[in-house]
């Protein structure tokens, strides 16, 4: 077993990583701002830790690092569809603030990083679909550009200091703990929006399709990746299927047995049309797929919201 960080441990993602892990019998040791509630539960076990801090100060980093074999890299301090509006501090934060945490995590030895990166920006306008590892980058958000310059200087790293690495790209995540106020997640929001009898809100005629993974069949690509030796180091963790909003909208609408109302906005200039990943890679190398159907993932998330999380 090994003793594993998780940046962003009280997160939407790193919550329920962090859980997997425990329960897979790893010492855990969870980072994030003072506001871990949702790992309250974990806290009880002898082999949970919790670390409260700020990404961007080392001591605090440095506190979180020691003795931590395995790196799991989650924090990101933008959105897509803000990073955009600060170019500058969407860099001096992520990628500066990731650039400290390498260095930091050569200075105490630590095996690998496994980082989650972004298949939903990284790509840009996509020329085919569904859109392999191989397909070009470029991004169409300062978002997306500094996810990419995360993962080649991971490569860096790799060359030079011989750290192992692996990059995740995932798709659309959706599922219980995300947040349904936040400007981040169709489905959670869309569902919530939904549930309280207020209108939907699209950017755009709804026609835009994405790809959309259930949280945790994303840990299990996570928890693969652990294990993983290969030379491939990026995945993309899609399901391989598109859906649009506004057939997103009418899945909802069929599960909760009436129609909701929908406000069209105008479109925003850095949503690409199309976003399917093929994840086909990661079946072979990871040995991972997507197991859950997006109609049981929204289901899952409905009662989740309903139960007033």
């Amino acid at each position: 077993m090994a003793t594993c960080l998780v940046l962003g441990g009280a997160g939407f993602i790193g919550s329920h990583l962090a859980d997997a892990l425990a329960q897979a019998g790893h010492r855990v040791r969870a980072f994030d701002r003072p506001h871990v509630d949702s790992l309250a539960p974990l806290a009880q076990r002898g082999d949970f830790e919790i670390v409260t801090g700020d990404f961007l100060n080392a001591g605090d980093l440095e506190k979180a690092l020691r003795g931590s074999e395995i790196v799991f890299h989650l924090i990101s301090t933008t959105l897509p569809q803000t990073s955009n509006d600060n170019p500058a501090y969407d860099a001096e934060t992520n990628l500066l603030g990731t650039l400290r945490l390498l260095a930091l995590c050569r200075q105490h030895a630590v095996r690998k990083v496994i980082f989650v990166s972004s298949g939903g920006t990284v790509y840009g306008i996509p020329r085919a679909v569904p859109v392999a590892e191989s397909h070009p980058t470029q991004p169409t958000c300062a978002y997306g550009i500094h996810k990419l310059a995360i993962e080649k200087h991971l490569h860096l790293e790799h060359l030079l200091h011989g750290l192992d690495y692996c990059v995740l790209r995932p798709a659309n995540l959706y599922g219980e703990r995300q947040r349904p106020d936040a400007a981040l997640g169709a489905v959670t929001v869309f569902l919530d929006r939904a549930l309280r009898g207020e209108p939907i809100r699209i950017w755009g005629d709804g026609s835009i399709v994405r790809d959309y993974v259930y949280v945790r069949d994303a840990v299990g690509a996570l928890l693969a990746a652990m294990t993983y030796s290969g030379e491939e180091k990026v995945f993309n963790v899609g399901s391989g299927a598109g859906t649009s909003l506004n057939d997103l909208v009418k899945l909802i609408e069929g599960m909760i047995g009436r129609r909701v109302a929908v406000e069209y906005t105008p479109a925003r200039a850095f949503d690409v049309p199309v976003n399917v990943l093929d994840s086909s890679l990661a079946g072979r190398m990871l040995g991972w797929s997507a197991a859950t159907p997006l109609a049981t993932g929204i289901r899952k998330t409905y009662e989740w919201l309903r139960a007033g999380h």
